[in-house]
Order: structure tokens, then sequence, then C-alpha cells
């Protein structure tokens, strides 16, 4: 019943941007904290930025600070990723992910999405 849906994803050129989306249902949305993941080929999933119920507080992994930023609209159940000065190493299989508490783990991790595809090329 629960669902996190993605969208936004596609092919941009390197130092471009993309702002993906995830509507979430079947759950209370503003109970969850939200949370973006990625995975590229042949590579571990790993974490990208998540926030707290409020979208007071925000977390970024190394790799993407000053570059992405997280968002959420409670109200249109809605979490966002604004991805800017895009890069090639950017490249994955983005997930929007939803848990009870603050994780930057993946297996800390109630729901997930089924992924948006990004890709960067040089």
């Amino acid at each position: 019943q629960v669902q996190l849906v993605e969208s936004g994803g596609g092919l941009v050129q390197a130092g471009g941007s993309l702002r993906l989306s995830c509507v979430a249902s079947g759950l209370t949305f503003s109970s969850y904290a939200m949370a973006w993941f990625r995975q590229a080929p042949g590579k571990e999933r790993e974490f990208v930025t998540a926030l707290t119920t409020s979208g007071s507080r925000t977390t970024y992994a190394d790799s993407v600070k000053d570059r992405f930023t997280i968002s959420r609209d409670n109200a249109k159940n809605t979490v966002f990723l604004q991805m800017n000065s895009l890069k090639p190493e950017d490249t994955a299989v983005y997930y929007c992910a939803a848990s009870s508490y603050p994780t930057t783990m993946a297996d800390g991790v109630d729901y997930w999405g089924k992924g948006t595809l990004v890709t960067v090329s040089s």
C-alpha cells in the first residue's frame, strides 16, 4: 500500500541541472524522515542526502554537498532533490526513501521507491 514514486530523471550534460521529485502515498508523510540514495552500475547503494520530518535539518554526503539540495512539501506528500553542477560520476539510479527515524544508512530505511535513472554525459 505504501508507495514512493520518483520522477525527473534523464540525460543531462556535465555542468547541467535536474530536479527529482518523489510522491508518497499510503503513509503519514509528515511523520517520516526522507532521504535520497543512489546506486551506480557495479557499486553499492550509497547515501546522498536526508532531511527531518519538518525539513528543518538536512544532511549531505561530501560528494554532493554544495551542489545538491533536498527539500519537502508536506502538504503535497513530496520530497525533492535539486541537482546542480552535475558530474559524470553522479550517474546512477536515484532512490527515494522514507524512515521512521532519521538515518543515513540503507538498512535503516522503511520504504523505498523504485528509482529513477540520472545519466550525466561528459
